[in-house]
């Protein structure tokens, strides 16, 4: 168990490496493949390892280096951290699954950009230093470049470029907030930003707020937060289905970035810093959740209302955190997880109607796909639908229940109003797609008829069928995983045990 903490970073990146090996072998794809799922299925099995960890509710930390003011590489495993890594590998399964239809061979370098996602990924969550959460944002989002663009032409390549873009400008943003950071309190080591952050003159604090802000700003602007959100909708829909589902657990790294920061540096041990920034993150918040909604409703293609609802999602997080209290935030936290793979579902379904009779929900000229196609995609639209809408029995009204639940008496009036309209109007807009896509036919024409219809693929099948199951069994399994979020949020919430832990932990090498 020592060196578990490690394995969700160094198995995709042994795995990564392996891959582009296999590229230049007489069995290129099928070798690239296995070695994919072989990396693939142990870093599942070490995110399984590491919940079991982490759920006896101790905080783990795994020092790879120990030099003076905690300037090494840390990575700390407690049952948020934990919770994501486990959520990203069992999206990234299913999102490998879905490529390994053939989609993967169009792109070049597909399987060795995917593992180096999952290096980034799984460090941004586990790490317990600000600058190494930049360098895992790094790797992610190159590794992200490279999946999007990769094979793509046209409007693909344009909307790829724009990402390219606003992502740069993001990091060397960030960049300039970490050498803010670090002039300012001396270390970028989480847990000694939390112990130091108290203690700080009352000169330095307008110099902290802004450092603290801007980085926020950083942190909001990879969630998508209102006005930092125009770039991802045309992104999204642009992307190959396979990828712009594993791109859905990417918004959830800024908003997680956010909370862990937020609770870290900002929570009531903070002093006079104690919730900076909150109220701003959720009127922004608000501003998303009703564009966004708007965006479902107006949205011509299944694609882009997949893109408007990653949105929603986000928004409807940021508020269950800006309340700051112990039972939204454990709701929030399932809700997460909930609309991580229900988003993600929705994605591959989208594909799946796009090659049997295009999404464009006003263009009727497209064939009409085979009725296996028809009702297997009319199926799992449903259950997307009933999920993600917040409707019963299913984890979005678990999530959504728990939430308007948990909100505390002053917050009352205007969190039910914005969560309880902008789910009506998302079934809205969710029913007039389905009526678009799945009822309305297309006249008859000698060219439609002409055309073949499309078929299914078992595979691509498999892999949506397994994010729908997936939302299933947090529905029958709410209980446990409300309870596990919940404590998730407790301790999120007394940070004096992780800021403990990282004090009183040495490295291997200096023990005796």
């Amino acid at each position: 168990m020592t060196q578990l903490p490690i394995l969700p970073i160094l198995l995709p990146l042994l795995g990564g490496a392996l891959c582009l090996f296999a590229e230049h072998r007489r069995f290129g794809a099928v070798a690239q493949r296995a070695v994919a799922w072989t990396s693939m299925l142990a870093t599942l099995a070490a995110a399984v390892a590491l919940a079991g960890l982490a759920s006896g509710g101790g905080v783990t930390a795994y020092l790879l280096g120990d030099w003076p003011n905690h300037l090494g590489i840390v990575l700390m495993v407690d049952r948020l951290s934990a919770l994501m890594v486990l959520a990203t590998n069992v999206l990234a399964a299913a999102c490998l699954l879905h490529a390994c239809s053939g989609w993967d061979r169009r792109a070049p370098h597909f399987h060795a950009l995917f593992q180096f996602q999952l290096v980034g990924l799984n460090g941004a969550f586990l790490t317990g230093d600000v600058f190494n959460l930049f360098v895992f944002f790094e790797v992610m989002l190159i590794a992200s470049y490279g999946l999007l663009l990769s094979g793509g032409r046209g409007v693909r390549m344009r909307a790829g470029l724009h990402y390219v873009a606003f992502n740069i400008a993001a990091s060397t943003l960030f960049l300039v907030a970490l050498g803010l950071v670090y002039g300012v309190f001396g270390t970028l080591n989480m847990a000694e930003l939390s112990a130091r952050i108290a203690a700080l003159p009352a000169t330095d604090l307008p110099l902290a707020k802004a450092t603290l802000g801007l980085l926020l700003v950083v942190f909001c602007a990879k969630a998508a937060l209102l006005p930092l959100y125009l770039w991802l909708p045309d992104t999204y829909a642009r992307a190959p289905a396979s990828v712009a589902a594993l791109f859905v657990i990417m918004t959830k790294v800024g908003i997680y970035a956010s909370l862990r920061v937020g609770q870290l540096l900002l929570g009531e041990p903070a002093g006079a810093l104690a919730g900076y920034g909150q109220d701003w993150i959720a009127w922004g918040a608000l501003g998303t959740l009703a564009l966004g909604t708007l965006g479902v409703l107006a949205a011509p293609r299944l694609r882009i209302l997949a893109a408007y609802l990653v949105l929603v999602s986000a928004a409807t997080l940021f508020i269950a955190f800006s309340l700051r209290a112990e039972g939204a935030l454990g709701a929030g936290l399932y809700y997460l997880v909930h609309s991580t793979f229900v988003a993600a579902a929705i994605f591959m379904i989208a594909d799946l109607v796009r090659r049997g009779r295009g999404d464009e929900m006003r263009d009727l000229s497209h064939p009409v796909a085979s009725p296996a196609v028809r009702r297997a995609a009319g199926v799992m639209f449903l259950v997307a639908a009933v999920s993600v809408a917040g409707l019963p029995p299913l984890s979005g009204f678990v999530g959504k229940l728990a939430l308007l639940q948990a909100v505390p008496a002053g917050d009352v009036a205007w969190v039910w109003s914005a969560l309880l309209g902008s789910s009506l109007l998302v079934i809205v807009g969710l029913v007039r797609a389905g009526s678009n896509l799945f009822w309305r036919m297309p006249p008859p024409s000698p060219e439609v008829a002409g055309l073949r219809p499309a078929a299914t693929r078992p595979v691509e099948t498999a892999a949506t069928v397994l994010l729908l199951a997936l939302g299933v069994a947090l529905s029958l399994g709410a209980a446990p995983v409300l309870e596990y979020t919940r404590q998730a949020a407790a301790q999120l919430m007394s940070p004096q045990d992780y800021v403990r832990q990282v004090r009183d932990t040495t490295p291997a090498w200096r023990n005796p």
